[in-house]
């Protein structure tokens, strides 16, 4: 049985705050929906001041998301950590911890936005090191003990659920994430398929003598819409699968790497890329994929449309997946 997860990151462009209201509450209820129909995962993330309202507040939306439901995991991936007070997340992500019983992972990454940087008034070229004392910070305040923290001795309460702590990984496609993971003994999370990276990874734990695994994507891992009619999709919804590609691709230099990212410039282009895909219910259990991530509210997709996929999903495809 392959993962499957829901993917949430509540874009929608033009929004009015009642049509913005309701995508919240549809997706809390898509959620509810996944839990109860044996879906694993409900993915979300984080980026800031983008027009489209993409989610800016991960762990608010998490928390809602933990509340509704009663088995599945929920990823924030991933959250930028150098935009955090390290305190004030260590907190935060102990209530969700033990709201949850541990069912929340977090995904550490440092972004690669220097204008959500001067939003915050946070400074670029510092990231790494703030990455640095965000995460010795958190494990060390989630042990409950008293630590030194700029200069000061705190101490942070509660502890969290889960031990030693809650589900923390390193995000990121640079050799200085993979270092980082290694040197924290924290599992490294690739931001796409590197197979080189993670075996430098692994060789940095060595050097480091600790301990850690990597949760890598598959080397295809598209974004999922079920359709009974795929051409209809793509034919009333294609440009706003090709918003989405389009904002994230023109966030990343060369030098970023991910999973999802797209160089198509028109609709057609993007169909035949394949990282977008909308497929039958059939389709989509042919695909033989070990994680299958749907994106039912996909650039402003209307709620009812998202309804379709994800109901096609877990009545069709999940139990073809279950054998």
């Amino acid at each position: 049985m392959p993962v499957t997860v829901v993917r949430l990151n509540l874009v929608e462009p033009g929004a009015t705050p009642a049509s913005l209201a309701a995508r919240y509450r549809a997706a809390l209820e898509m959620a509810a929906y996944a839990d109860r129909h044996g879906i694993t995962t409900v993915q979300t993330e984080e980026h800031h001041g983008v027009a489209d309202n993409w989610l800016p507040s991960p762990f608010a939306f998490a928390g809602a998301v933990l509340g509704a439901t009663r088995r599945l995991a929920v990823t924030v991936s991933a959250v930028i950590g150098p935009l955090h007070d390290p305190l004030r997340l260590a907190e935060d992500i102990a209530v969700l911890d033990l709201i949850g019983g541990g069912r929340l992972a977090t995904v550490a990454g440092i972004g690669y936005r220097p204008e959500e940087y001067a939003m915050f008034g946070v400074d670029f070229a510092r990231r790494g090191r703030l990455q640095d004392e965000l995460l010795e910070t958190l494990l060390k305040a989630w042990t409950g003990e008293e630590f030194a923290y700029r200069g000061r001795t705190v101490r942070v309460t509660p502890r969290p659920f889960t031990r030693p702590h809650p589900l923390l990984l390193v995000g990121g496609s640079s050799k200085a994430a993979a270092r980082r993971a290694a040197r924290f003994g924290l599992p490294f999370f690739p931001s796409a398929h590197l197979p080189e990276l993670e075996a430098y990874y692994k060789e940095r734990l060595v050097e480091y003598g600790t301990e850690g695994w990597t949760m890598m994507p598959a080397a295809e891992t598209p974004l999922l819409h079920v359709s009974a009619d795929p051409d209809r999709t793509w034919a009333e919804h294609g440009a706003r699968f090709l918003h989405e590609a389009r904002t994230y691709a023109s966030w990343q230099s060369s030098e970023i790497r991910s999973a999802v990212r797209s160089a198509a410039g028109t609709v057609e282009e993007l169909r035949a890329e394949g990282v977008y895909r909308v497929v039958t219910p059939d389709e989509c259990v042919g695909l033989g994929l070990d994680t299958c991530v749907l994106h039912p509210l996909v650039g402003g997709m209307p709620v009812q449309e998202g309804w379709r996929s994800l109901r096609l999903f877990a009545r069709e495809v999940l139990p073809a997946l279950a054998g």
